[in-house]
């Protein structure tokens, strides 16, 4: 396995924008599992500058390089040394123009491409030197050689696989590094664990429903201040009124 050597750039014109990938037949298997680590991850980590959470388009060495490149469901990038947006704007990934290789990347199980994802994209996410790989297969290990398995680079080159415990009830779990979260296998669902919080992230209904209470919670806040405040325009009032001489 050949890895390759990437270049740290501060680059300051437009990356290179790259193409859409093909589809594959049986890309709507997998569209609720990805759009929902796509929305836990970017939310998770909206507040940092230096991250870039995408997928679904192609990650490649060079622009020239898409023959075989893989198009993983989702990736995460830290310490990004160009705007993340110019890289959702360039519709792909490319690691020579970023300036390093993303530092996790998701492939989600189908038919037509679970026997890839745990093979031939697994060699490749090693020599483009990706620091985790994670497979989740909603199928329970149809598509995919388990329900739910994790790599880690080691010796900058090649890949060991991360622990995955079953618990009672069937969930199953693993920890990766570089998320600082762990993954859990849930009843055919996959989902973020917070070892901080100690809670499960939250996913897409989950995320309205808390910034729908965020927003009328800061309404009410807002309500009660405003009431609050006429009421002491109000007691002003009365107290000038009852001042002798008026």
């Amino acid at each position: 396995m050949t890895t390759r050597h990437v270049p740290k750039t501060g680059r300051s014109e437009p990356l290179t924008r790259l193409p859409d990938p093909p589809k594959p037949p049986d890309a709507m298997q997998q569209l609720p599992h990805v759009s929902n680590a796509y929305v836990i991850l970017n939310d998770y980590f909206r507040h940092r500058t230096d991250v870039f959470v995408g997928g679904d388009g192609y990650l490649c060495y060079d622009a020239s390089d898409l023959r075989r490149a893989p198009k993983p469901d989702c990736l995460v990038a830290f310490e990004v040394n160009v705007p993340p947006v110019s890289i959702t704007e360039a519709n792909g990934y490319t690691i020579s123009e970023v300036g390093k290789p993303p530092d996790f990347v998701l492939e989600v199980a189908s038919e037509s491409t679970g026997r890839r994802d745990y093979t031939v994209k697994r060699e490749m996410y090693a020599s483009y030197l990706v620091r985790e790989q994670w497979r989740f297969d909603h199928t329970g290990g149809r598509y995919h050689d388990a329900p739910l398995a994790g790599d880690r680079l080691v010796d900058g080159r090649r890949y060991v696989p991360i622990s995955i415990v079953s618990e009672p009830g069937g969930l199953l779990r693993g920890t990766s590094e570089v998320l600082g979260l762990e993954l859990h296998w849930d009843r055919g669902m996959l989902r973020f664990w917070d070892p901080a919080s100690e809670e499960y992230l939250p996913d897409l209904t989950e995320a309205k429903a808390q910034r729908d209470a965020e927003a009328a919670a800061r309404r009410s806040a807002v309500a009660q201040r405003d009431a609050a405040e006429e009421r002491v325009r109000q007691l002003e009032s009365e107290l000038r009124r009852l001042q002798p001489g008026n």
